[in-house]
C-alpha cells in the first residue's frame, strides 16, 4: 500500500482538471499541463478533489500509485503557483543575459553559449542570478540542471554556475615548501 497514493489532492480555485482517456489535463493561471497515466492506476475527479487509486495488481503497482499521485499533485501546484529554480554565476567576467527567447552565457569559453528557452519556461537575469521559472516542475529542474552543466563549479576557486545557496567544498591548492638550502 502506498501512503502517498492514498492522499487526495485538493484542486485550488482557478484550476481545472479533467481526464481524457489515459491522460490527465490540468489548466490554471500559469498554464496547461498534460501527462499520460500509468496502466496500473486510475484517477477520479469529483467535487474539487483528485484521487488516484490502483487499478491493476502488479509488482510495481504500489510504487507507481505513489509516483502518479505525486506527479498529478506537482501538476496542480505548477499551474496554480508555478515553480522556479535560481542559479548563481560565480567568476570574474562571467555574465548572463536574455535576448528574445535565448539565454546567452559568457562563462570563460572562447564563444558565448546559448540556451534556447523551451515553451512554458521563462528566464530572468538579475546581476549574477539566473531564475528559471515555469509551470512544469520536471522541465524547470531539467533546464536548470542543463544550464549548470555548461560550466560546473570548479573545486579550487568555486568559479562556475551553481544553484543559489549551494555550498561548494573547496579543495586546498598546492602547498609551497621552502627549501633549506
Amino acid at each position: 500500500m502506498s501512503r502517498v497514493g492514498k492522499k487526495p489532492i485538493q484542486i485550488p480555485s482557478g484550476v481545472e482538471a479533467k481526464q481524457e482517456g489515459n491522460f490527465i489535463i490540468v489548466k490554471g493561471p500559469k498554464g496547461e499541463l498534460k501527462r499520460a497515466l500509468f496502466d496500473e492506476v486510475k484517477v477520479s475527479i469529483k467535487n474539487g478533489i483528485i484521487e488516484v487509486y490502483p487499478y491493476k495488481e502488479t509488482k510495481k503497482t504500489g510504487a507507481v500509485w505513489g509516483l502518479c499521485r505525486a506527479l498529478v499533485s506537482n501538476m496542480v501546484d505548477g499551474v496554480s503557483k508555478g515553480y522556479e529554480k535560481k542559479l548563481q554565476i560565480e567568476g570574474i567576467g562571467f555574465k548572463a543575459r536574455v535576448e528574445g527567447n535565448k539565454l546567452i552565457l559568457n562563462v570563460g569559453f572562447s564563444h558565448p553559449v546559448e540556451v534556447l528557452q523551451p515553451e512554458g519556461i521563462k528566464f530572468v537575469v538579475e546581476k549574477n542570478i539566473i531564475t528559471v521559472s515555469g509551470a512544469d516542475k520536471e522541465l524547470v529542474g531539467q533546464i536548470a540542471a542543463k544550464i549548470k552543466m555548461i560550466k560546473k563549479p570548479e573545486p579550487y576557486k568555486g568559479k562556475g554556475i551553481r544553484y543559489f545557496g549551494e555550498i561548494i567544498k573547496l579543495k586546498a591548492g598546492k602547498k609551497v615548501v621552502a627549501s633549506g638550502g
